[in-house]
C-alpha cells in the first residue's frame, strides 16, 4: 500500500478554523475584563475625597473611609478567592495587598484618630484601590495567557492523535509491505529450486581396468548415478549444493556424512554432498560414483537427491542375490 501524504494537507483547514475561534473567545474575555476595569477605576474617580480642612466630625471621616476600605477588601477577597488557581502567579501583589491592607486596619480599628491619621488612612486606601487594579490587570492577563496555553494544548493533542494514528497506519502499511515482501522472497526461494529428471543408477564391476555392469549384489563394486538438472530461469547461476541421500534395502541411509533440515524441518542424514556450477537458464548433466565402503546386499536401494532443502528427485535401483556360480 502506498501512503498518501494529501491526507494530512485536508485535516489542517478544521483545525485552523479551532483555533482562530478560540482566539476571539480569549480576546472578548479579555476585552470585557479589560472594561470592568477601566469602569471600575472611574466609578472610583467619582467618589469626592474628603476635605479634611472642614471635616467637624472625625468618627463620620473614619466611617466614610472604613466603608470605602470595606467595598475596595471585598472586591479584592472576591478576586482572589476565584482565581485560586493562580495563586502562585500573584503572590507578590497578594503580599503587597495583605501589608497595605494591615496598615489601613491598623488606624482605622483605633478608637481616637487624628486628621493626620485619616490622611494617611485615605492615602493608604488609595494606594489599596490602585493595587487592586494591578492585581485585576494581572489576572486578566494570566486568564489570558491560560486560555492560549489551553488552546495551544488543545492543538497538540489533536496534532499528537493524529500524528499517532498516521504513525500506526504507516507501521501497519510497513507490517503488510514486510509480509508481502516476504512471501515474494518465499516464491522466488521455491521457484529457484532446481529439478532432477533422467535419473539413473548404474551397478558397475571392475575387472582390472575394464567396467562391466551388473545386477548381481556381490559382484558391484560401485554405483554410477547420472541425472539432468533441468532448466530454470529463476535460480541465479553459481554453485549449487546437491545432498544425495542413499538408502539401503535394511532402511537406513548409508555411509552418512552428515545431517540437513529439509524445508519441513526434518533433519535428515546424507550420503554424500556435490556442488554443481549451475548456469541459468540452461541444462546441467550430472555424474558420479558412489562406493559403500561394504559389499552390496541384495535388495532395492533408494536415491533421493535434495536442493534448498526439497526433494528434487528419486530413483530405485534393484540389486539381486545371485547364484552360487553367478
Amino acid at each position: 500500500m502506498a501512503y498518501v501524504p494529501s491526507a494530512t494537507t485536508n485535516r489542517t483547514s478544521p483545525q485552523k478554523d479551532n483555533r482562530n475561534t478560540i482566539y476571539a473567545i480569549l480576546i472578548a474575555i479579555i476585552l470585557l475584563l479589560l472594561g470592568y476595569i477601566v469602569y471600575d477605576k472611574t466609578q472610583d474617580k467619582k467618589t469626592e475625597q474628603i476635605n479634611f480642612q472642614t471635616v467637624q466630625n472625625l468618627d463620620s471621616a473614619k466611617s466614610v473611609l472604613q466603608a470605602e476600605f470595606e467595598i475596595a477588601s471585598k472586591q479584592v477577597d472576591t478576586l482572589t478567592a476565584n482565581n485560586t488557581q493562580l495563586e502562585t502567579a500573584l503572590s507578590e501583589k497578594n503580599s503587597e495587598l495583605a501589608k497595605t491592607k494591615s496598615a489601613i486596619n491598623s488606624i482605622l480599628k483605633q478608637k481616637n484618630v487624628s486628621v493626620d491619621d485619616l490622611k494617611k488612612a485615605q492615602k493608604l486606601i488609595t494606594d489599596y484601590k490602585g493595587q487592586l487594579e494591578g492585581l485585576q490587570a494581572e489576572v486578566a492577563k494570566l486568564k489570558g495567557e491560560n486560555l492560549q496555553l489551553t488552546a495551544d494544548k488543545q492543538q497538540l493533542t489533536t496534532e499528537k492523535t493524529q500524528l499517532t494514528t498516521e504513525k500506526e497506519q504507516l507501521s501497519t502499511e510497513k507490517n503488510q509491505l514486510t509480509t508481502e515482501k516476504k512471501n515474494l522472497e518465499d516464491k522466488v526461494d521455491v521457484a529457484s529450486t532446481l529439478t532432477a529428471s533422467h535419473i539413473n543408477i548404474t551397478a558397475i564391476k571392475m575387472r582390472g581396468e575394464k567396467e562391466k555392469e551388473t545386477e548381481t549384489a556381490k559382484r558391484a563394486d560401485f554405483f554410477r548415478l547420472s541425472f539432468v538438472i533441468d532448466e530454470n530461469r529463476v535460480s541465479a547461476s553459481g554453485k549449487k549444493s546437491l545432498y544425495v541421500v542413499v538408502i539401503s534395502p535394511d532402511g537406513k541411509t548409508s555411509v552418512p556424512h552428515g545431517s540437513f533440515k529439509t524445508r519441513d524441518g526434518v533433519e535428515l542424514q546424507y550420503t554424500e554432498t556435490i556442488d554443481v556450477n549451475y548456469e541459468q537458464g540452461k541444462v546441467l548433466p550430472v555424474s558420479f560414483d558412489w562406493k559403500p565402503g561394504t559389499q552390496f546386499i541384495p535388495g532395492d536401494y533408494k536415491i533421493e537427491i535434495y536442493n534448498n532443502g526439497f526433494k528434487i528427485g528419486e530413483t530405485k535401483k534393484p540389486m539381486k542375490k545371485g547364484g552360487l556360480f553367478s
